[in-house]
């Protein structure tokens, strides 16, 4: 069997359910839109991966989307249990290497998903570190579930405080490039992709006029 694994965490795309923070300069329906591209820019960049994928949807498991891909559900009270649940049944079903990413990063592509696993061929841990100070890429050779237990999720120091802990416990971890994901206004006007989308730009200026 393959002995790589990438998780995909999706939000079911609903109306004022996705992308809150930007909801609240654009409103529901700009951050719907915003939302269904990069869920769409997350699925083109694991289309071809040689690696193992399963798609884990916040709520529903939705058949039009990861066509011919492993599909089910996130379980767990919070994100950290979400996650630590998912990794744990990858090691448990044989995978050596894993990695889990968001759908919310506009310039991910495969480049850094095969990085992510191939850091873990050195590292026990990979992070992909976010521009806000969490992550939108953590991988395991090794699984620490500390990783995920009472961690400050959403706050700025997330990434730095996982880190501290690591090294405390002298587990050896990677690092990949810092991308920016799309939580405000400000990031989405600051991003190539939105920059180069003038169909979104048109939808979300038609909400607004």
């Amino acid at each position: 069997m393959n002995k790589e694994l990438v998780i995909v965490f999706v939000k079911n795309i609903k109306l004022g359910k996705v992308k809150t923070r930007l909801a609240k300069t654009i409103g529901n329906q700009g951050a719907f839109d915003v939302y269904t591209e990069l869920v769409e820019v997350t699925e083109k960049a694991t289309k071809n991966l040689k690696a193992d994928k399963r798609i884990y949807f916040s709520e529903t498991i939705v058949e039009s989307m990861w066509k011919n891909d492993y599909k089910t559900v996130q379980n767990g009270p919070d994100l950290g249990e979400r996650m630590s649940n998912a990794f744990q049944q990858g090691f448990k079903d044989g995978y050596e290497r894993i990695v889990l990413i968001g759908s919310d990063l506009p310039d991910i592509t495969a480049t850094q998903i095969n990085s992510g696993l191939e850091a873990l061929n050195k590292s026990d841990v990979v992070f992909g570190p976010a521009e806000d100070g969490g992550y939108y890429l953590v991988g395991f050779s090794k699984f620490h579930n500390f990783v995920f237990q009472n961690k400050p999720w959403s706050q700025d120091y997330l990434l730095k405080e996982t880190l501290s802990q690591l090294k405390e416990n002298r587990v050896t971890f990677s690092t990949l490039e810092t991308l920016n994901d799309i939580d405000t206004f400000e990031d989405l006007i600051a991003s190539k992709f939105y920059q180069s989308n003038l169909e979104l730009q048109k939808k979300l200026k038609q909400l607004h006029d």
